[in-house]
């Protein structure tokens, strides 16, 4: 199956509880949008509540499931707050059928030499250790699941090193291997499977910080890519885990 042209039945995420970080914007907005227009109960996870509410209303006016909103800020969140996140998240839903982690921290576009160390470990600290101590927290509620899917978010500077990318990339290296090491360890023993994906040059905020003389109009909308996220959230991609998948093709960009 081509996952960049799944074509996802209405009904995909039917009674569906899925958790989306970065949840307020950019593709994690289009993400949950997407998952609750295909039936999922979604749990907003982000720093900024406005833009939280935002998207709640979006789904709520699409005639979406109710969503949830979980403000947190992974930067500054220590392991006890994970914790919390699985009982309120408990009480609330009682399990998690899917966890897409999607909020990331690009840091400085500098060389190694140049790179600080306070950038670097916010970097680390957002995209590495927040999504180890969240998923390490999640992982009962999810093995509640009959089938459930933890999905990363990787680049293709996480792939290939490339110049003047610094934490980002290394942290991208670190997801991968993360996604990779929780995928063997589940597999054959758990319901759930593990996968990283690559969205691709995407018109985000992010995106136009690291280019900014780009001209957005040429840059692949988050909505174009989200039928990758439906195939590796929903029940086609059951019995593939420990992949990385690139959500368009590429691009010759960055």
């Amino acid at each position: 199956m081509n996952h960049m042209q799944y074509q996802a039945p209405d009904d995909l995420l039917d009674g569906r509880v899925i958790a989306v970080t970065g949840a307020g914007d950019g593709i994690g907005a289009e993400a949950a949008r997407t998952f609750a227009a295909h039936g999922a109960t979604v749990i907003l996870i982000g720093r900024t509540v406005p833009k939280l509410e935002e998207v709640y209303d979006q789904i709520e006016k699409a005639g979406g499931a109710q969503p949830g909103i979980y403000p947190i800020s992974l930067d500054g969140a220590v392991e006890k707050d994970y914790r919390d996140m699985h009982d309120r998240l408990e009480e609330v839903f009682g399990q998690l059928d899917g966890l897409l982690h999607n909020a990331g921290e690009l840091g400085q576009r500098t060389p190694i030499a140049n790179y600080t160390l306070a950038s670097w470990q916010k970097v680390m600290q957002v995209n590495v250790t927040a999504e180890f101590l969240m998923t390490k927290a999640l992982l009962p509620l999810l093995e509640k699941s009959d089938s459930a899917s933890i999905l990363f978010t990787s680049s293709s500077v996480g792939k290939v090193g490339k110049p003047y990318w610094g934490a980002y990339a290394v942290s991208k290296f670190a997801i991968e291997g993360l996604s990779q090491v929780l995928a063997h360890e589940l597999e054959g023993t758990s319901n759930i499977r593990v996968n990283c994906i690559n969205p691709g040059a995407t018109r985000t905020r992010m995106r136009a910080t690291a280019f900014p003389a780009e001209d957005p109009a040429t840059v692949t909308t988050p909505a174009a890519i989200m039928p990758t996220y439906l195939y590796l959230m929903g029940s086609a991609s059951e019995g593939i885990t420990g992949q990385s998948l690139d959500a368009q093709q590429a691009k010759l960009r960055p």
